[in-house]
């Protein structure tokens, strides 16, 4: 949820939203300051190794729901999001990287943010809490990932892909990422979405990036299983039918593995452009789908609701055993 930063504020929407020994060196405060000292360095290159034993990683799409997400600990969201470590959602191992698709970036052609240092907090909604534009998720940035997931891109015919060099974290990435890594010392690159393609496109874009899981790379979707931020209400009041409707097809389909329905949903689903009168929020699920490979098994992990209408449905896609 929240406002895309090239769009104007929506006042219905305001107010919601890891022999011979060689001593290690100690991290220095910069190192402490960026995120990304000597020790995390070495968790990740243990991280990998161990993932290239286990094999290739899941990938996830995500509902975030609200940006007061961020500073609500009554939505229910939000305890699912602080249990992805303890619970180890994505593997008892740290990720050596995380690449987000989320909502909240669209470009005419495919982007990736190159960010050697740490990534700025875009604080890219209106009128909400102040506290709220206080927060900071300074997670190192991923340029080696950036150019891996380009060159992934051109390869498969979906260049030339191009590099944003200033872009940051917008909240679609790091307010859910604020609970699930909190240290944010794990490095993140964004992917944009493509603005007027369907879901048939991003899902063969995901298909392209499928090669990174087998590095240790997090693929992670971030939108909204339904999103429509005119027809939200108070908390508390019953789900309106077309969202139940949409979000009980939804799980049907992917966990029948119907993926050509879910390219299709504005044709195949009951209230599709209902629940999506854009698809921004949700085209990050057709990239963490196609990122899964053919035949990707689905397991819906999370699923609740505010604002009446907005659900926060979450699914991990597992690539299908030969």
């Amino acid at each position: 949820m929240g406002q895309r930063q090239s769009k104007q504020p929506n006042p219905a929407a305001a107010g919601h939203a890891r022999a011979t020994t060689t001593p290690t060196p100690t991290p220095t405060r910069e190192d402490e300051q960026q995120g990304s000292g000597l020790e995390a360095d070495r968790r990740r290159r243990t991280t990998t190794t161990r993932r290239a034993a286990e094999g290739a990683m899941d990938t996830f799409f995500l509902s975030h729901g609200a940006p007061t997400l961020s500073i609500d600990d009554t939505i229910p969201a939000q305890g699912f999001f602080k249990s992805w470590l303890p619970s180890a959602v994505a593997g008892a191992e740290l990720p050596r990287a995380i690449l987000v698709v989320s909502g909240h970036w669209e470009a005419a052609a495919p982007t990736v943010n190159v960010i050697r240092g740490n990534n700025n907090t875009i604080h890219d909604f209106y009128g909400f809490p102040k506290a709220m534009y206080k927060l900071k998720y300074p997670a190192p940035g991923a340029p080696d990932l950036a150019m891996k997931t380009k060159e992934l891109l051109e390869q498969a015919g979906f260049g030339p892909v191009k590099e944003d060099h200033s872009r940051g974290l917008d909240h679609g990435a790091w307010v859910p990422l604020m609970f699930m890594y909190p240290e944010a010392n794990v490095p993140v690159c964004q992917l944009s979405l493509q603005s007027g393609r369907d879901g048939a496109y991003h899902y063969e874009l995901g298909r392209a990036l499928a090669p990174l899981r087998d590095d240790g790379v997090l693929v992670v979707g971030s939108g909204s299983a339904t999103h429509n931020l005119r027809r939200m209400g108070p908390d508390g009041t019953p789900v309106p039918q077309w969202a139940a409707e949409f979000d009980g097809w939804l799980q049907e389909a992917l966990l029948g593995g119907r993926h050509d329905d879910v390219k299709r949903y504005e044709e195949k689903a009951p209230h599709g452009r209902v629940a999506h009168p854009s698809p921004d929020h949700f085209l990050p699920l057709h990239v963490a789908l196609g990122a899964a490979g053919e035949g990707a098994k689905a397991e819906l992990i999370h699923r609740s609701w505010s604002n009446a209408s907005l659900s926060y449905a979450s699914y991990r896609f597992t690539t299908a055993k030969n």
